[in-house]
């Protein structure tokens, strides 16, 4: 009897598995989603044709380092996330440290949700401000993937804030992007915070640079 039972658990998990994988590959063969690929195909391929010859590229200023392709993982809706931006009641100024040692102050803005099917996450959205006064925001993040296939440091998404308080943004990780420290010691970059880790494998955007 206990065994007809493993076997029949083994075969309902093998089953859900393949549902929602079958899902999956409904969900990228939707149109939409056909041209969302397309889109960020050619965003990739823009990108490594700057990184390649832009002048102020880390690989044209670090003459120690050789361009080659960005890594990616394959795009993946499931990392495509819709929030509100929950603004913080005590916007504290923190301290952020950068991979030089040194520090660099920043507004605690509030917070996006990334709701999964186990439990909802939070990410922070810091403020900072340009030498010319005017405020810029920024996402940064660690999670599972950290040091191991992706970055060590960490990895960004960028963030553009819309004014209305009911606004619903996009977090696409698909675009989560590798700080120039990345490729080249020459550049320093924010560090996350302890609290800007995410609890899950974001499998989704830059993987290590080779």
């Amino acid at each position: 009897m206990a065994g007809k039972k493993s076997f029949g658990l083994v075969f309902f998990l093998i089953a859900t598995f393949l549902i929602v994988e079958a899902c999956k590959d409904n969900r990228m063969d939707n149109p939409e989603m056909k041209n969302y690929v397309e889109a960020l195909t050619i965003e990739r391929k823009e990108k490594d044709y700057t990184l390649q010859f832009d002048i102020n590229s880390p690989f044209n200023r670090d003459t120690t380092i050789t361009f080659k392709p960005l890594n990616y993982y394959e795009p993946n809706p499931d990392f495509i996330f819709k929030s509100k931006l929950f603004k913080y009641d005590v916007q504290d100024t923190v301290s952020i440290l950068g991979t030089k040692g040194e520090t660099r102050p920043a507004v605690r803005l509030g917070y996006l949700e990334l709701k999964t099917d186990e439990q909802v996450h939070k990410i922070n959205v810091y403020q900072g401000f340009a030498r010319t006064g005017e405020p810029y925001y920024s996402i940064w993040f660690t999670d599972q993937t950290t040091g191991n296939e992706t970055y060590g440091v960490g990895r960004y998404l960028d963030f553009e804030l819309n004014d209305h308080p009911e606004f619903v943004y996009t977090i696409d990780f698909n675009k989560a992007y590798n700080p120039y420290c990345a490729y080249s010691s020459l550049f320093t970059c924010p560090i996350p915070r302890v609290e800007d880790f995410i609890d899950m494998e974001i499998e989704a955007g830059e993987k290590n640079f080779h």
